[in-house]
């Protein structure tokens, strides 16, 4: 007897970095060489003194369920740490501890997207945007992200796409899979123009927000008190702590908001882990040296894979200011970006993702993540290259 499963998980998608990494571990298993530029995830150990407070958390009996939003000491840290980069006060009542970045999307979206309403999101973009709006019924509206604007989100363009219909719109920056960064002037003008929108809410993702470079500082939303009542921050420990195996992820809700996201959490995840969260708390409030370091090495890396790409033959990339990513466009080679993306796996042994599985803008790019060895990047543009000259488009 067949079941019936409702018609919205037939619109549900997937994040497609994770098939790669699954074909990629699949033909390493088969002794293949495989270099992996596909997952997008530090390649850093979590530091040592995280590891450690988490170990003492168990050892100190952290075993039991803590409230749905995180313990105290937890939301007071984020709510200072998010202070001192931005400016702006936040209480701790304001926070919310996650299992990781995508639950503050899972949530958001569920609030506000249904049949007939409209929720508009940066594309190319996180995959997840897209899939969890399709879910709810609601009709997505990609904000178009364009390579000649410096792969940041147009304030003018993004406001001609508010219609009555809007409920939500979602922002990115510093930027997955782009690497862009959005000028504050264009966030002011964005702003600014928000103003006759007051019942639009915005979701800002800023889980890189600790990840520019070139002396480029990071522009929070959190930073313009004229939205704050209806502002959803994301954030969390899995890049900026090479903590993505943690699932440690935060927001920050307005007081309108926050009791529906409490609700949710306690409806489908209780609480995060323990002693993840005393681990989180040291994350914050510890030193901040394998931070810093990191981000350096990424930013040695960056020239690495961006001198590398434009040497290659029919590809040119912009130098991303945030983020561990490069999106080269990959037009003149005459390859369709996924066909190129498989074939560099299967054939030259390089994981990638095409850009269409970040959307429909992103035909003609490929993502290449720079969270892997300096060494490895260059081999791995090499392979790109001797590819590209010996195997014409399919």
């Amino acid at each position: 007897m067949p079941f019936h499963v409702v018609p919205a998980f037939s619109r549900i998608g997937e994040e497609n970095a994770f098939a790669v990494l699954a074909r990629a571990t699949d033909l390493a298993r088969q002794g293949r060489d495989i270099i992996n530029l596909g997952i997008g995830q530090p390649d850093f150990p979590t530091p040592p003194h995280i590891v450690e407070a988490a170990v003492k958390a168990l050892r100190d009996g952290h075993h039991g369920y803590t409230p749905a939003t995180g313990v105290l000491p937890l939301r007071e840290a984020v709510a200072a740490d998010v202070e001192r980069r931005t400016g702006a006060a936040v209480s701790p009542d304001e926070v919310i501890v996650v299992p990781g970045g995508k639950v503050t999307m899972f949530m958001a979206i569920l609030m506000f997207g249904e049949p007939g309403a409209e929720i508009l999101y940066p594309d190319p973009g996180f995959p997840i945007y897209r899939s969890m709006i399709e879910f709810t019924g609601a009709t997505p509206v990609p904000v178009p992200i364009r390579e000649e604007n410096g792969f940041a989100f147009s304030a003018a363009e993004t406001l001609s796409l508010i219609t009555p219909r809007t409920r939500l719109l979602i922002l990115n920056s510093p930027a997955n899979p782009t690497g862009g960064v959005t000028p504050k002037a264009e966030i002011d003008a964005l702003v600014a123009g928000l103003a006759a929108h007051p019942d639009v809410a915005i979701l800002s993702d800023e889980i890189y927000g600790q990840m520019t470079y070139d002396g480029l500082a990071h522009a929070s939303l959190m930073a313009y008190p004229e939205i704050r009542d209806r502002l959803i921050l994301l954030d969390g420990w899995s890049k900026t702590y090479a903590m993505t195996g943690w699932r440690m992820g935060f927001s920050i809700w307005p007081k309108v908001l926050g009791e529906a996201a409490r609700k949710l959490a306690v409806n489908s995840y209780s609480c995060v882990n323990a002693a993840a969260q005393w681990a989180g708390l040291a994350a914050l409030t510890g030193p901040q040296d394998a931070v810093h370091a990191m981000v350096a090495e990424f930013d040695k890396r960056r020239r690495l894979v961006v001198e590398g790409l434009n040497r290659l033959p029919g590809v040119s990339s912009a130098t991303p200011r945030g983020a561990f990513y490069a999106f080269p466009n990959i037009g003149r080679t005459g390859w369709k970006a996924k066909a190129l993306a498989s074939a560099l796996l299967e054939e030259a042994g390089v994981a990638t993702i095409g850009g269409p599985d970040f959307g429909v803008h992103g035909e003609g790019y490929i993502r290449l993540s720079y969270a892997n060895s300096a060494e490895n990047i260059a081999r791995a543009l090499e392979r790109m290259g001797d590819f590209l000259v010996s195997r014409k488009a399919a």
